[in-house]
């Protein structure tokens, strides 16, 4: 099949790579002259781990090519899948819905000059967009040319630093379609990716639309709750780890997202998590339970920025702190709505100096915080350093030089926000820890013991 991308980020790119590595050819459109020229190097512009090596193999074999050319991307492609961004409003969580509208006249027009006998384009949405957007747009498309088409939504369910993965090997694929004929086209589309017996479902488009909603606030849900059973386990006296490990034995909770730490980050979770709440405001129902996700997601990295600012006594005025992680997760240059971006920011308004490490993002980090010194090693970032922050759980960071560590920072104080290391450990190895959902250890952290509200229960 030929295949248009509208939209060479992150969902276009690694979409339109896979789909041509089983046979189809592919176009990835793109207005951006600068990603587009990045890509005709032989350069990726995302940090993705294998879509570099995935995108070379497949333009190598004539199956993969860039444009910015509309014309060219939308004449002859059979079906043209939609993966521009749709931002939230940080005022009201409303959905920009500005890229997806534009795409769309744009592909009415490409309609407009095909031949009269030309065979009817698939135009499918894969741009994550409030219920009811991909029948708007198929409207506003009918408005403006008589030829035939079809319209399909197909969210994508692409984790970040996993994408090629996911994309390649999916849990399931979800189409969302007005007839049986675009159902079995996308079903030939997708076959070669369920051939383990994963399904493709397919349904209606309101409803296709409402899964990728309903599937990333579920995700977001897990992660808010057990960070607010973390808070309470601190108050309490309770270990978070001992508190996870009793929980996640039940089948019926499973594992999976009930990791404790600084909250959820990135370019879905965050903005899904508003829209669900935007639609909810638009009709005149408010969605509770999101919207308690959302705050107690943005009260968690403060709830952790206390601990550092209570263990300096308020003042952090001439104190150097040493971050490791900037990332929003690991495996990802991504740092938008990143835990660590909001930490540097509270720490250089304390008066406090920020150094940085982190092996993809440094440069995204420039960008957004000029004034935090990049470190390109992780041992030398540390150096004369007050106390380390951990805000990503990359896995070099796992097993480290703990000796070497020690003798870097001015004090041996951490200050662990992904829980990656043992309480045990670090305070047989002569360091002040501070993580999330279990008590501080360490001689430093007395103060911080004391200070804490006593558990009406279990005084201390």
């Amino acid at each position: 099949m030929k295949l248009t991308m509208v939209g060479a980020g992150y969902v276009g790119l690694v979409s339109g790579a896979g789909f041509a590595s089983t046979g189809n050819h592919v176009t990835c459109l793109d207005l951006d002259e600068k990603k587009i020229a990045t890509l005709k190097r032989g350069d990726c512009p995302i940090y993705e781990p294998g879509l570099k090596e995935l995108i070379a193999r497949n333009v190598a074999a004539d199956r993969l090519d860039f444009t910015t050319d509309k014309n060219k991307a939308y004449i002859n492609a059979q079906i043209i899948l939609i993966c521009v961004g749709t931002p939230a409003s940080e005022i009201d969580g409303s959905i920009d819905l500005s890229a997806v509208m534009s795409a769309a006249k744009d592909i009415a027009s490409a309609i407009d000059q095909c031949p009269a006998d030309s065979q009817p384009k698939l135009i499918v949405v894969k741009s994550t967009v409030p219920v009811g957007t991909t029948l708007r747009l198929g409207d506003l498309i009918r408005s403006k040319t008589n030829h035939p088409f079809a319209i399909a939504n197909s969210p994508e369910f692409l984790k970040e630093g996993a994408a090629v993965n996911d994309f390649l090997r999916p849990d399931r694929v979800i189409c969302g379609v007005e007839d049986e004929a675009t159902a079995q086209t996308l079903r030939d589309l997708y076959d070669p990716f369920v051939r383990q017996g994963n399904p493709i479902i397919i349904t209606d488009i309101p409803s296709s639309e409402m899964i990728k909603y309903a599937s990333n606030a579920m995700l977001a849900c897990k992660i808010s709750f057990i960070n607010e059973i973390a808070n309470l386990c601190e108050y309490y006296g309770a270990d978070i780890r001992s508190v996870r490990e009793g929980m996640t034995a039940d089948k019926r909770i499973g594992n999976q997202f009930l990791h404790p730490g600084l909250g959820f980050g990135g370019s879905c979770f965050p903005k899904d998590i508003l829209g669900v709440m935007g639609m909810g405001k638009s009709v005149g129902y408010e969605c509770k339970v999101a919207a308690a996700v959302h705050e107690v997601n943005q009260d968690q990295r403060q709830h952790f920025w206390r601990k550092i600012s209570e263990h300096f006594s308020g003042n952090l005025k001439g104190k150097n702190l040493a971050f490791w992680g900037v990332a929003f997760k690991p495996e990802t240059d991504d740092i938008r709505e990143a835990p660590s971006i909001t930490l540097m920011k509270e720490a250089i308004a304390a008066g406090a100096s920020v150094r940085a490490f982190d092996p993809a993002a440094l440069e995204n980090l420039a960008r957004v915080l000029p004034n935090v010194i990049a470190v390109s090693d992780m041992y030398q970032v540390l150096d004369g350093c007050d106390a380390l922050v951990i805000s990503t759980e990359w896995s070099e960071f796992r097993q480290p030089d703990f000796t070497r560590m020690h003798s870097l920072l001015k004090k041996p104080i951490i200050f662990d926000g992904r829980n990656i290391y043992r309480r045990e450990s670090m305070l047989n190895q002569g360091f002040t820890y501070y993580s999330v959902g279990q008590d501080p250890v360490g001689e430093d952290a007395n103060r911080f013991n004391r200070s804490k509200t006593q558990s009406p229960i279990n005084p201390r």
